[in-house]
């Protein structure tokens, strides 16, 4: 007899991510196919949940569960048994009728009454509760929360105690990441069967705190029916397309990275753009900008090359010699500015296009084979011709949207930065960073490292996907020595160390 192999549960978290009816129906699959009782199913969550928060907060001895009426309050039920059973402080307060639990929430309901637990109707939340958990909406909700539901997710969010949301924080959008009005901001997150792609979307980053996930030896095999909807990608996965240099290795191996940009006044954001190419692995790294300052941009960093640029000219030998061409840091909307998009846009090298490149580009929309954009929520409106807002409700379908029209990868900055390329793989989330990284410069940083990737060698996807994780992972090594405050600079020195596997331990930044 052939056995059924369950899903693992990982140290790390998986990569797939999904969308809540693809979750439901991995979850039918297991239950109609494999004949896993939908019961069984909520107790093992319910298990998995009550022993991470035991591992996680194990002085914690009196916890409130506030439970909606659908699956999400019957998890919650099976947490507060297993706490009763503990000898915990269990306080259940649910919203909604009770007469309204059906199914496995209901019979949930019985098995935590028949352990002695009463629940209790919602009036308010307790000022000694260690510890919350939130089982209240999951991932259903398709509206703006109101009312009483909107008054308990806000209390939650008003007292100090830790918050474990079961499956999704309550009043997220378990595809998009939006708060649907308010949402619960959690401490921690365990998610179930499936991740859900908007803990990794929108406002989810700011919700779900720590994620934790459980399979719960769901067979492996069910997974095989359902296409992920996104991929969860990080340095440490990404890191792998960069294997090491042969020792033969020499600069012109390397890539020639040209960077276009810095017109009078925004000289700071080519150099960014050219060190990070740098300290990201470009064999040669030249700097076309405005003449007003080439002659010392370079003052404290010998190793960049400059031309002073004051037109098409002498644009077009440079972008001749280079491997990549990267456009848009400091580069204005002026005359000057216009010019070198209009000569780089016409070559045939890769580009990466950023900042102004991106605004000029959405006055004359263009599609490019062979480059990667890489627009902030607001340069994207523009491109799409949209407001900001409708960008940001669903990041994914403005992802879609630009790549469709404009071609080649497309990064739409932000939390939880998103690549669409043209390849048939899943767009992808990168899961690294932190809002240290919100700080003027470092797009322009980005930009220089995707460009030094496409000059190694990796196609515009791939080096969009691994430049964003690697920026990313740079941004969390700089923000050991804290979040505010951290510089665009401080990202790029530490680059280095990061791009060749070098903990914090083994080095000092420059």
């Amino acid at each position: 007899m052939t056995s059924i192999r369950p899903m693992p549960d990982r140290d790390r978290l998986p990569h797939a991510l999904y969308r809540a009816e693809q979750v439901r129906n991995l979850e039918r699959i297991a239950i109609k196919g494999y004949g896993i009782a939908g019961l069984e199913l909520m107790n093992r969550a319910g298990a998995v949940a009550y022993r991470m928060l035991r591992a996680r907060w194990p002085t914690a001895r009196r916890l409130v569960v506030l439970a909606g009426v659908g699956n999400n309050g019957g998890d919650g039920f099976v947490v507060a048994r297993l706490a009763l059973a503990d000898g915990l402080s269990v306080r259940v307060l649910q919203l909604g009728e009770t007469e309204r639990l059906r199914g496995e929430a209901a019979e949930s309901c019985a098995a935590y009454r028949a352990a002695g637990g009463v629940p209790e109707a919602y009036r308010g939340l307790p000022r000694d509760a260690d510890l919350i958990i939130d089982a209240l909406l999951g991932t259903g909700l398709e509206r703006t929360v109101e009312g009483i539901w909107a008054e308990a997710i806000q209390a939650v969010n008003d007292q100090r105690a830790r918050v474990l949301a079961l499956d999704l924080p309550s009043g997220l959008h378990a595809d998009t990441g939006r708060a649907l009005g308010v949402a619960v901001r959690a401490t921690a997150t365990v998610s179930f069967i499936g991740l859900k792609q908007g803990l990794f979307l929108g406002d989810g980053p700011d919700c779900r705190g720590e994620v934790h996930f459980s399979a719960l030896d769901i067979p492996a095999a069910v997974y095989a029916r359902e296409i992920l909807s996104l991929r969860r990608i990080d340095w440490d996965q990404q890191g792998q397309l960069l294997g090491p240099r042969p020792r033969t290795a020499h600069k012109g191996d390397c890539g020639h990275v040209l960077i276009v940009g810095g017109a009078p006044g925004m000289s700071g954001a080519a150099r960014l753009a050219g060190e990070a190419a740098l300290r990201a692995g470009a064999g040669l790294v030249t700097v076309a900008t405005h003449p007003d300052h080439a002659a010392w941009l370079n003052l404290n960093r010998p190793e960049l090359m400059v031309s002073a640029v004051a037109g098409p000219k002498t644009l077009e030998p440079l972008i001749a010699r280079a491997d990549v061409v990267a456009i848009g840091p400091g580069l204005g909307r002026a005359d000057w500015g216009r010019r070198l998009w209009q000569c780089a846009q016409g070559s045939a090298k890769p580009l990466v296009v950023d900042a102004d490149a991106l605004n000029l580009l959405a006055e004359t929309p263009a599609r490019g084979a062979d480059w990667v954009l890489t627009p902030h929520p607001g340069e994207a409106a523009r491109l799409l011709g949209v407001r900001v807002s409708e960008v940001e409700e669903d990041r994914p379908r403005a992802a879609r949207e630009l790549q469709r029209r404009f071609g080649g990868a497309v990064v739409l900055k932000g939390a939880g930065s998103l690549i669409q390329g043209d390849s048939q793989r899943p767009p992808a989330v990168c899961s690294d960073g932190n809002p240290g990284m919100a700080t003027a410069g470092s797009g322009d940083v980005l930009t220089g490292v995707i460009a030094a990737l496409r000059g190694q060698g990796l196609d515009a996807e791939d080096a969009a996907c691994a430049g964003v994780c690697l920026h990313a992972a740079a941004g969390d090594r700089a923000a050991l020595r804290g979040e505010r405050g951290l510089l665009a600079g401080d990202i790029v020195s530490a680059l280095r160390a990061v791009a060749n596997g070098i903990g914090e331990d083994e080095c000092r930044f420059d």
